[in-house]
């Protein structure tokens, strides 16, 4: 078993730069845990001083790297040129003068879970970008590991590629049954590999979750934003009350949040707070404008053959994104009404925090 426990980390570089600020962090045996942000959020410095407490309580501090049985796999895959394939994987265990019919065992064994067999006798060079990912996870892989940590390590490779490496990662994870660490800014990594994702902000935990917990409850408006493609759309709108009811007013058309939304929102009456609704839940319509419609106007549109990204601005210049069927036609300057699925809709505050209004969201980190 190989649980890992971050408590209180922290890393501050020379100048005084906080790059991680109390990180408290649990990742189960077994679980595949995703570190995702924008660039410079500290996912990587905090993969790189993973040091955490395995299941028998043993503190990692001071225990030199080679000892931590932690395998690694970089994002330039870090080979050596001049070895084959064979040599490459088989390196980390000569150094440790490990029996050569148990080496050969592993390098083998690790060559046929990830089809590499057939190039084992080759150099790097005479591989594609994905079998010198593949040789790099090889790598890991025959030292038998208790975590492995991936640093972004598909952020080399093409957009197809990647799709095929993050299959082969996912079903590697479910035979290894191997507790694994990985950071990436991609959002969808994260989203399809990670059992759990933890989303970082300026060196700070913002939330720790399942990816769809995060997608359905984001605690605050940073999270709502960075997980979901496209990202949430985010209008600013005022808070009124009018003939005893809760409405939130755009400035060129209205917006009827639910009952159970109406209740939170009465503490901010006369305040302007953040309106949240993903593309997804945004509904076109033919018919004229009704009460609840939000009228827009369209600046761009994307065809992608099974759906259409219209992008539309309010009169008060506030743009979204909205997602239709493919067989529709539109027409750039044209106004359409859209309806938001307010069971879906997310509210938040405008000030520091941002903080996710309607939901209630436990926070456990």
């Amino acid at each position: 078993m190989a649980k890992v426990e971050l408590k209180g980390i922290g890393k501050v570089y020379d100048g005084g730069v906080r790059a991680v600020n109390n990180a408290n962090i649990t990742i189960e045996d077994k679980e595949f845990c995703v570190f995702v942000g924008p660039s410079g959020c500290g996912k990587s410095t905090t993969l790189r001083m993973i040091a955490g407490l395995e299941d028998d309580g043993v503190e990692m501090n001071d225990v030199p790297p080679k000892d931590r049985d932690i395998a690694m796999v970089f994002q330039n895959y870090a080979l050596y040129p001049h070895m084959t394939v064979y040599d490459n994987m088989a390196f980390g265990l000569k150094i440790r003068k490990m029996d050569k019919a148990e080496i050969d065992r592993r390098v083998r064994d690790a060559a046929k879970q990830l089809d590499l067999t057939q190039y084992l006798d080759r150099k790097p060079k005479a591989l594609s970008g994905g079998q010198r990912q593949r040789v790099a996870v090889g790598r890991a892989i025959v030292r038998n590991p208790k975590v492995f940590l991936f640093d972004e390590p598909l952020s080399n490779l093409d957009a197809k590629l990647r799709v095929t490496m993050r299959s082969e990662l996912a079903a590697l994870h479910n035979r290894l049954q191997a507790t694994m660490i990985y950071v990436t800014h991609d959002q969808i990594e994260a989203m399809t590999l990670g059992t759990k994702i933890v989303v970082m902000k300026d060196g700070v935990i913002q939330q720790i979750g399942a990816p769809l917990y995060l997608y359905n409850n984001p605690i605050n408006k940073f999270v709502a934003g960075f997980i979901g493609t496209p990202p949430m759309n985010f209008l600013t709108v005022k808070v009124l009350e009018k003939n005893g009811k809760i409405v939130c007013d755009e400035g060129s058309f209205e917006i009827n949040p639910t009952d159970e939304q109406a209740k939170s929102l009465k503490d901010y009456v006369g305040k302007e707070v953040s309106f949240g609704i993903r593309p997804e839940d945004l509904t076109y319509v033919e018919k004229p404008a009704a009460k609840d419609d939000m009228q827009m106007k369209i600046t761009n549109k994307e065809p992608l053959g099974a759906e259409t990204h219209l992008y539309l601005v309010s009169n008060k210049g506030q743009s979204i994104i909205a997602k239709t069927t493919a067989n529709a036609e539109f027409r750039l300057g044209d106004s359409v009404n859209v309806v938001p699925n307010m069971e879906k809709a997310k509210f938040f505050s405008l000030d520091e925090g941002e903080l996710n209004i309607c939901d209630s969201i436990e926070k456990k980190w």
